[in-house]
C-alpha cells in the first residue's frame, strides 16, 4: 500500500512553524496562500500582499466574504486590527527594498544552489507572466518555497540544475514539501525533517541532488488530523 504524503494544508501548517513572532511576511500563490490559517494564536505575524495590504489575516469564511478585501489571488481575506491598505507600487517597493523578513512562494523547480523556477512550464498553454515573483525572490531576507516534492509524472522538482525558466538565482533558503524540510546551504542541501512515515532514503530517492543528513532525522512536528 502506498504511503500518504502531506496534503497541501499540512505543508502550509508546517511552513507556519517557520514564522517567529513579529515578522513581516509575504505569501505567494498556491500553498503559501493557505499559511495564514495556521499561525499560532500566541504570536503576531504581519502578512503582506503585493496588491497592497499589510496586516492581512486568514481567508474569509464562507458567508463572511468581503469582495472588496481580497489578496493577490483575488481570494477574499480578513484584515487584522491595525492592518492597512496602500497602492500596488508601494507594495512592490516593500518587496524590492528588503523590508520583508520572510517571503514564501510556490515552486516548480528548485536547484541544489537555491535557484528558483516558479512561473512557467515550458510548452504549457495559457501560462501567465512572472508577476512580482522575481522581486519577492531577491528582496526577501529569507525565502521559503512550499511545493510538492515531485511533479505529476513523478520526476523530481528538487534538481541539480533548473530546466524551467528561472525566477531568480541562489535565492531559496528553505524548501518545504509533502515529504521533507530541506535547507539550502553553501555545502549543499541538508535534510532537516521528513514527513511522518517516510525515511531519509525514500526522500533521497525522489531528489536529484545529494542530500546531507544526520544519522537520525526528526519527523515533522505536525498536529494529528
Amino acid at each position: 500500500m502506498s504511503k500518504s504524503r502531506l496534503t497541501r494544508e499540512q505543508i502550509a501548517e508546517r511552513a507556519a512553524i517557520e514564522l517567529p513572532d513579529g515578522v513581516y511576511v509575504n505569501l505567494g500563490w498556491g500553498i503559501p496562500n493557505l499559511i495564514a490559517a495556521y499561525v499560532p494564536s500566541n504570536i503576531s505575524v504581519y502578512f503582506h500582499s503585493e496588491n497592497g495590504i499589510l496586516g492581512m489575516g486568514p481567508r474569509a469564511k464562507s458567508g463572511e466574504e468581503d469582495f472588496d478585501l481580497v489578496d493577490a489571488m483575488k481570494v477574499p481575506v480578513t484584515l487584522l486590527s491595525g492592518g492597512s491598505y496602500f497602492s500596488q507600487d508601494d507594495a512592490h517597493v516593500m518587496t524590492r527594498g528588503g523590508h520583508l523578513d520572510i517571503c514564501i512562494l510556490g515552486g516548480l523547480q528548485v536547484s541544489e544552489r537555491g535557484d528558483l523556477a516558479n512561473w512557467r512550464v515550458p510548452g504549457a498553454k495559457g501560462a501567465g507572466g512572472i508577476g512580482g515573483a522575481m522581486d519577492i525572490s531577491v528582496g526577501a531576507k529569507r525565502l521559503i518555497v512550499t511545493m510538492e516534492h515531485t511533479a505529476k509524472g513523478g520526476s523530481p522538482k528538487i534538481v541539480k540544475t533548473c530546466t524551467y525558466p528561472l525566477t531568480a538565482i541562489e535565492c531559496v533558503d528553505t524548501i518545504i514539501t509533502d515529504l521533507a524540510v530541506i535547507d539550502v546551504t553553501p555545502d549543499g542541501l541538508v535534510l532537516r525533517e521528513v514527513a511522518p512515515g517516510f525515511t531519509p532514503e525514500e526522500v533521497q530517492a525522489v531528489t536529484e541532488p545529494e542530500l546531507r543528513y544526520a544519522a537520525r532525522v526528526p519527523v515533522m512536528p505536525l498536529k494529528p488530523h
